[in-house]
């Protein structure tokens, strides 16, 4: 898979160059497409030390999981369809989600986000998804699944005393608020309070899809729908080095002939020059930005539909692949 860099060709300080780690929406074939690239990145750092994690959609379940030190190789192993232990019943559950929503409620989702697009509050993509209808979906098995990791990681004597909480600074999680359209960074200080579970519900409840997350009052929905990514959010942050997987980008697209996934490398093209431009701001800033995003073979698997969970092992077993050799990418690109 191609890996693009930008910023300095490296960081150099007196002490060690704090990290940044990216993880992008991309439903569940990008959490497959991104364990792939992960596995590869922890042989060149210890991902679950990066010093900030922000994760979008299916990102925020990848850095909810690093976040609970959940081992890599029982990362992968639930991609293919294998847990044990705490995660057993999240596992069963996960097996019952179908590829395709449940009919959702014939009512647009949110009326006041649709209203704010036309006075050009926020971005008319952003707005659309208030026209959207209710959606339905439960994240049962996701829910079960975040919770698992969450209440293992504070079994250690250590933690238990830290239980009720998760937030310290190094792990954000990006949510939209669905009538107004802001951005919300679960986990940040400055955010509204909310458990692990929660926040990585609301960040993966697609509008359309799935029934908006409520949290002190108000309803969340997807951070994708603001940012693939939401990369600019580092701006103004210490972290120097910063890694993105960005399962919804491509730098280097194939050309198929299908006319439905033609629509969907349009859309790609849009995500990436967006996804670029805010790497290149972030170079401009003396950070150094490498970016990762699938190749033509991993888009050949992943096909058109990222909710398809017969897919996920095959995504995963392509990533592996693909994946070896992009982050020691050392060229400087302007």
């Amino acid at each position: 898979m191609p890996a693009v860099v930008f910023g300095p060709d490296r960081v150099i300080r007196r002490e060690r160059a704090k990290v940044g780690l990216v993880l992008g929406a991309g439903g569940v074939l990008g959490a497959a497409w991104m364990t792939g690239a992960l596995v590869r990145l922890q042989e060149r750092l210890p991902v679950a030390d990066a010093d900030l994690i922000v994760g979008t959609s299916a990102g925020s379940v990848l850095a909810a999981a690093l976040r609970c030190r959940a081992p890599m190789d029982e990362i992968v192993a639930w991609q293919c369809g294998d847990a044990s232990g705490v995660l057993t019943e999240s596992m069963a559950l996960a097996a019952q989600d179908r590829p395709l929503p449940p009919w959702p409620h014939p009512r647009p989702g949110s009326l006041s986000l649709a209203r704010a697009a036309l006075f050009l509050q926020v971005p008319p993509w952003v707005g659309a998804s208030g026209w959207l209808p209710h959606g339905r979906g439960q994240h049962v098995a996701l829910r079960s699944l975040v919770s698992a990791l969450h209440w293992r990681h504070h079994q250690h004597p250590q933690r238990a005393a830290q239980a009720g909480s998760w937030v310290d600074g190094h792990t954000w999680i990006v949510a939209m608020d669905y009538d107004t359209g802001h951005r919300v960074l679960f986990g940040h200080p400055e955010a509204p309070r909310a458990s692990l579970p929660d926040a990585v519900v609301a960040s993966c409840s697609i509008p359309g899809w799935y029934e908006p997350a409520r949290i002190g009052g108000r309803r969340y929905v997807d951070g994708g729908v603001r940012s693939a990514t939401s990369l600019s959010v580092l701006g103004g942050t210490d972290v120097q080095e910063v890694y993105v997987l960005a399962p919804m980008a491509s730098t280097q697209p194939d050309h198929p002939l299908q006319p439905h996934l033609q629509l969907e490398r349009r859309v790609r093209r849009l995500l990436t020059h967006l996804l670029l431009r805010e790497a290149k701001a972030l170079g401009e800033q003396g950070k150094r930005v490498t970016v990762v995003t699938p190749g033509p073979r991993d888009l050949a698997v992943i096909g058109a539909n990222l909710m398809d969970p017969k897919r996920r092992q095959a995504v995963l077993e392509v990533s592996l692949g693909t994946s070896a050799g992009s982050f020691g990418l050392q060229a400087q690109v302007a």
